[in-house]
C-alpha cells in the first residue's frame, strides 16, 4: 500500500514558520514529507531541514520525496528524542519546530497497522512497529480501573466504565487479539439506542487505545519542552493538533512559557525571577479554510497554535 497523506494547512504552516532562506527547521512528524517539501521550496541552499518520524514507512515515503535533497536530514526517532537527535547532528539551535500530530491517512487506512475499526485485523496500533507493546497487550493486561481511565480520559467516551467492564469479562474467556473482536465487545457494551446515533461506537475507544499505546500525550509534553530550549530567539513553534487533549497540552505549554511571573497569587513582590520564553502568535487556534475542508474533510478537526521564542 502506497504511503498517502494530505498535508493539512500547508500554506499556513509555511507562513507561520516564517521560513528564512538560511534557517534550520525541524519537522518533528515528517510523515510523507508534504509539509517539509513546502518548507524546502522557501529554504535557500544554506538552509537545513531535519525530519523525524517513528514510523519507518512514513520515513521511507519522505525519503522518496525529499531524501535526495542535500539540505535534508531524515531520522527514525520519536519527537520526544528531538534534543538528542539534534545533538548528534551537532545542531545547537533552530529557527522553527513543526508538529503535525495524530494519525496519517495512510496509517489509518492501512489494515495491517490495526488503527481502524473498519477492518478485522490484529490489534496493533503502534506508530513504530518496533515499539514493545501493542494494543492487544494493553487490552489483555490492564486493570479494569486503568482501562476505564484510558477510555474515558483519552477517548472522552461516556460509556468507558461499561466498555472496560465488558472487555475484562470477555478476556477471561479468551484473549482479545483482533480489532473485530474489540468492535464486537464495544457494540455489546454500548446501548443499542446510542449505537444508532452519531459516529461509530468504537471510534472513541480506538482513539484512546492508540494514544495509550504510543504514549502520545506524554511524548508531546516532553518534546515541547525540548523545542523551547532548542529554538533560537525569534524562532517559531507551530503545532497542528487534531484532538482536544493535544490542543490543551499545547495551549497550556505556550501559556505557561509566556508567563513572566509564577509567584503565588497575592504575593506582595515577585521573587520567582521567571522570564517569559514564548510570545503567542495566535491568540486562538487557526483552523482550515472552507476551501480546504471541501478538498480534505479529514482536516476539519485541525487546530494550529503558533508561538515565537522571546528575543534574548
Amino acid at each position: 500500500m502506497e504511503f498517502r497523506h494530505k498535508p493539512v494547512m500547508l500554506k499556513e504552516v509555511v507562513e507561520m514558520l516564517a521560513v528564512k532562506p538560511d534557517g534550520v527547521y525541524v519537522d518533528c512528524t515528517v510523515g510523507g514529507g508534504g509539509h517539509a517539501a513546502a518548507v524546502l521550496k522557501v529554504l535557500g541552499p544554506g538552509g537545513l531541514l531535519v525530519g523525524l518520524d517513528r514510523d519507518p514507512e512514513a520515513l521511507a515515503a519522505a525519503q522518496s520525496l525529499i531524501g535526495g535533497d542535500a539540505r535534508v536530514r531524515l531520522v527514525h526517532a520519536n519527537f520526544n528524542e528531538v534534543a538528542s537527535v539534534l545533538a548528534k547532528l551537532q545542531i545547537t539551535g533552530v529557527d522553527g519546530v513543526l508538529y503535525d500530530l495524530g494519525v496519517s491517512s495512510y496509517q489509518f487506512e492501512n489494515p495491517d497497522r490495526g488503527f481502524s475499526y473498519w477492518y478485522d485485523v490484529p490489534l496493533d496500533m503502534r506508530m513504530d512497529p518496533e515499539a514493545p507493546v501493542t494494543a492487544a497487550e494493553l487490552l489483555n493486561t490492564l486493570s479494569l480501573r486503568e482501562l476505564t481511565r484510558i477510555i474515558g480520559e483519552y477517548g472522552g467516551e461516556r460509556w468507558a466504565e461499561r466498555i472496560a467492564d465488558f472487555i475484562v469479562a470477555e478476556r477471561t474467556r479468551a484473549p482479545l487479539t483482533t480489532t473485530g473482536q474489540l468492535v464486537d465487545v464495544i457494540k455489546k457494551a454500548v446501548p443499542s439506542a446510542v449505537r444508532r446515533m452519531g459516529p461509530h461506537p468504537a471510534r472513541r475507544t480506538f482513539q484512546a487505545l492508540r494514544i495509550a499505546v504510543n504514549h502520545e500525550l506524554d511524548a508531546l509534553s516532553e518534546s515541547l519542552g525540548q523545542a523551547l530550549v532548542l529554538l533560537k530567539p525569534g524562532g517559531r513553534l507551530v503545532v497542528l493538533s487534531y484532538h482536544s487533549l493535544e490542543d490543551r497540552i499545547t495551549k497550556e505549554f505556550i501559556r505557561s512559557a509566556a508567563l513572566s511571573c509564577v509567584c503565588p497569587p497575592g504575593a506582595p513582590v515577585c521573587t520567582c525571577t521567571k522570564e517569559p520564553g514564548l510570545i503567542p502568535v495566535t491568540k486562538r487556534p487557526r483552523t482550515p479554510t472552507g476551501e480546504e475542508l471541501g478538498r480534505n474533510p479529514r482536516s476539519r478537526s485541525a487546530r494550529m497554535r503558533v508561538a515565537e521564542k522571546v528575543a534574548g
